[in-house]
């Protein structure tokens, strides 16, 4: 294992002591995320208001350097010195080594028109039966768990293999039913249970970083 994901658990749990109680479900979340980025699948993100922000957010720490740097591999500077060999320098130099993800709540135009056209309950749900394939990641994010968009989103996802994760409130709602990992933080009101969710996230994000770009 990579010494710098040890240091993230440490972290987490040594500044949120009251996620104790959740770091088997926060590991188990980690390792459904981990094989399938190892495989080269693709992590998909949604959830409504503040959690539609953090949807964002994890997405913004995954595609680009977080905590590490990233740089592109030799190969591929060599690709870019090849076709561009006046700007491979600064192109070379500006890149990053990412995890592909998605956030599906920046499709906008996208999701405005499912809702309209077929239901709002579906706006993500009809993403991921497009966009996902068996072996991708959906993290739902749901202060009380209930969201329905976000309920269809991962019913879909489990029909067709692709592995999700709930981060939800203390009660865990109907994605504790539905989802492979459940993490549901010790709070209910949705600021609170958000407090929580970031760190997680967080950490989660600092791990898969250390582990596909070999940190040590």
């Amino acid at each position: 294992m990579n010494e710098q994901i040890p240091k993230e658990w440490e972290i987490l749990s040594t500044n949120y002591p009251q996620l104790i109680g959740r770091m088997d479900d926060i590991r188990e979340a980690y390792i459904l995320m981990k094989n399938a980025c190892l495989k080269g699948g693709v992590i998909m993100t949604c959830g409504n208001g503040g959690s539609a922000a953090d949807a964002g957010h994890v997405v913004g720490e995954l595609m680009k350097s977080f905590k590490i740097k990233r740089p592109i591999t030799d190969e591929h500077r060599a690709a870019l010195m090849s076709a561009f060999p006046t700007d491979a320098e600064y192109l070379a130099g500006n890149l990053h080594r990412g995890i592909p993800a998605i956030s599906l709540v920046s499709q906008t135009s996208l999701s405005t028109a499912i809702s309209n056209d077929i239901a709002p309950e579906m706006a993500f749900a009809q993403q991921v039966y497009v966009y996902g394939i068996a072996g991708d990641i959906l993290l739902g994010i749901s202060t009380s768990g209930n969201s329905m968009n976000v309920v269809n989103a991962c019913k879909v996802a489990r029909a067709f293999g692709i592995g999700t994760i709930a981060l939800t409130g203390e009660d865990g709602g109907l994605l504790k039913e539905i989802c492979d990992v459940t993490i549901c933080v010790p709070a209910t009101e949705t600021f609170r249970v958000q407090e929580f969710h970031l760190p997680i996230y967080h950490t989660l994000c600092a791990m898969l970083e250390a582990e596909m770009f070999c940190i040590t």
